[in-house]
Parts: structure tokens; sequence; C-alpha cells
């Protein structure tokens, strides 16, 4: 009887310790995006479409004003800088708005960049001269090509009118974006 005792104690200690040790994990600090459409697919504030949207659009941001900083501090071209400058200042304008809505409707935003984002930017951060200013004007192209389409798409699909309200305005700006990011690459090739 004591043998099983002290066997059924070390079984309900080993239980505890890994109960205790996942629910410690941040899934935040993992996966922030994940975490934010999580609560709101528990909550609710608004349709999947609308806080997916938010979500995307809000990591996009950050990411481009993060990636903005880095081209500020590390470009060689004084155009490459003036774009990232541009990039921290229209992008910083475009996420206090969507928080400032998010807030309202109860719309859950990641508080930081999704890891992969981190890791890039990491990686991108190692990069100096013509090779960085390539890099990250190859990706603002990319990027704020696939950015545009997203905004279109809610612009059109997207359910919560003031969303949609402020894709539609927000388009114009990131189109300029794509257009001068499309400008600055053209002109290396002359």
């Amino acid at each position: 009887m004591k043998k099983l005792v002290i066997l059924s104690a070390t079984f309900l200690a080993v239980w505890m310790t890994q109960s205790c040790g996942n629910n410690a994990k941040n899934p935040q600090s993992e996966k922030p995006v994940d975490s934010a459409q999580s609560i709101n697919e528990t909550v609710k504030p608004v349709d999947e479409k609308s806080s997916q949207f938010a979500v995307d659009a809000a990591n996009a941001g950050m990411k481009e004003v993060a990636m903005g900083k880095l081209a500020q501090e590390k470009a060689q071209s004084e155009r490459v800088k003036a774009f990232g400058t541009m990039m921290v200042n229209d992008h910083t304008k475009a996420g206090d708005e969507l928080k400032a809505m998010a807030q309202k409707k109860n719309i859950t935003l990641p508080a930081e960049l999704s890891t992969d984002d981190k890791k890039h930017i990491d990686d991108m951060a190692k990069k100096t001269g013509k090779d960085f200013d390539k890099h990250y004007i190859d990706m603002m192209v990319d990027g704020h090509e696939n950015v545009v389409s997203e905004f279109e798409k809610a612009s059109d699909n997207v359910t919560d009118d003031d969303l949609k309200t402020w894709a539609r305005n927000t388009l114009p700006t990131l189109k300029a974006h794509l257009d001068s990011a499309k400008a600055i690459k053209d002109s290396w090739k002359k």
C-alpha cells in the first residue's frame, strides 16, 4: 500500500509539472499573428474575413515599419533611405488608424511581428551596401504587389464597413509605394 501511495504521488507530481509547463508556454510569443486571429475567432468581434484582414494588415504594416527603419539605417542609396522613411511614416499612420478602429471593435491585433518576419528582418540586417539596397527594394516591389492585391480584395469582400473604407482609403498610398519601389528598381537597370 505504501508503494502505491508513493507511485501515485510521483505520477501526480509528474503530471502536474507537465501540465503547468504546457500552460506556461505563451503561444503569442511563438506566433503572434495566429494567436491574435485565434482570439478573434473565439470572441468574434466581426466576421472572420474582416478580422483576418485586420490581423494580416497589422502584421504587414509592422513589417514595413521595421524594414523601413532598417533601410534608414543601412541603405547605401539616399533614394532607398528616403523610401524607408516614407514607409515608416505612412505605415505608422495607417497602423495607428487600424489600431484605433480595432480597439473600438474589440478586434485583437498582433502585438509583434510574426516569427517568420522577425527572422527575415534579422537576416536582412546582416546585408550591407548595394546588396542590402537591392534586396530591400526587391522585397518592397514583391511585398507591395501582394499587399495591393489583398487590399483590393478587402475593398470588395470585407463585410465590416469601417475596415472596407479603411482598406479603400489606404489603397492609393500602397499603390504609390509600389510605383516608387518600381521606379527605384528600374533606375538601377539603366
